[in-house]
């Protein structure tokens, strides 16, 4: 496709900065998330979406599903909902013959829509397709579509009627990315474009090869043997009981993240480096994605929690 990886990193950079253009017609602000969710695709992992509700948490998913020439479905999770009803079900057809039926975890994008409303065996079906990429019907395994990506969202307001998500189902989310309240200028801009009769039309600006190939472009960039190592210090240094671990991981941290922390902030540094221009990622590439790696995989004690302690501000304190 490209005559080298130097050509291939610019026209990844390029193609970055159209995404953005496209979705910045649907969606005001929230830069950061956009980049983020980008950056995950890119890297072949998920994302966990937390927000209050009226946030575009959805219209995010949705417009980037629709700037990529992907195919795309939308789960409403449900205190009711079955694993049948997202992995699909066996018919018996005309000739008495057992006939899959895929459900619509078959699908490039997949938005989990409030994945946290549903109980913890549905749950555990989109979890272990997201790790295998395939499910298990009737005994027969259902390869899933290349390439597939969950972005799931979480409502954290409302708690009655949910089933938190445990940290070991946590952890296989690359990112877990916060969206906060759009700021006065950014709330008129949104009110304006969704009170008139305009309707926004995205194009699609990279197809299901595209993804592919600029993933494993990813994946080739060199990255120096000390940022590698700054990577996994970080991860290691949220484990209370490591040498690397500050005064305040030992006082308010109960558990650290784990080796797929280090693995996401590498690949994640990478991604981060080419959507800049660069060729190979720095520390400051791996500081710029270590808080969405690791809010996630890292769990609190009740000291923090009684000491008004936050979760940001012992990550913050390691980098």
């Amino acid at each position: 496709m490209y005559s080298n990886d130097v050509e291939a990193v610019k026209a990844f950079n390029e193609a970055v900065k159209q995404l953005r253009s496209e979705i910045g017609k649907a969606i005001v602000g929230q830069q950061e998330a956009v980049d983020k969710v980008l950056m995950a695709i890119f890297c072949n992992g998920h994302s966990l979406l937390v927000g209050v509700p009226g946030l575009a948490k959805t219209l995010l998913v949705k417009s980037i599903s629709d700037v990529l020439d992907l195919s795309f479905k939308r789960i409403q999770f449900t205190p009711d909902l079955m694993p049948s009803d997202i992995t699909g079900t066996e018919i018996l057809n005309e000739q008495r013959q057992f006939k899959f039926i895929p459900g619509p975890l078959f699908a490039n994008i997949l938005l989990a829509d409030e994945i946290n409303r549903t109980p913890p065996k549905t749950q555990s079906a989109l979890l272990e397709a997201m790790q295998e990429r395939y499910v298990t019907v009737g005994g027969q395994m259902h390869a899933l579509p290349s390439p597939f990506f969950v972005l799931a969202t979480q409502n954290p307001i409302e708690q009655e009627g949910t089933y938190p998500l445990p940290e070991a189902q946590l952890d296989r989310f690359m990112f877990q990315l916060t969206l906060d309240y759009p700021s006065f200028k950014e709330e008129v801009e949104v009110v304006k474009n969704t009170t008139n009769a305009q309707q926004v039309q995205l194009k699609k600006i990279v197809s299901a090869e595209q993804i592919q190939f600029f993933q494993q472009l990813i994946r080739r960039m060199p990255i120096a043997d000390n940022v590698l190592e700054y990577a996994v210090k970080l991860s290691a240094s949220t484990r209370p009981n490591s040498e690397l671990a500050n005064e305040l991981v030992r006082k308010y941290i109960a558990w650290g993240a784990g080796p797929r922390a280090s693995q996401y902030l590498v690949l994640g540094a990478k991604c981060h480096a080419a959507m800049q221009g660069k060729f190979a990622p720095d520390q400051e590439d791996v500081r710029a994605i270590a808080e969405a790696v690791l809010r996630h995989r890292v769990v609190a004690n009740y000291k923090a929690e009684a000491e008004g302690v936050s979760l940001s501000s012992i990550l913050t304190s390691l980098y």
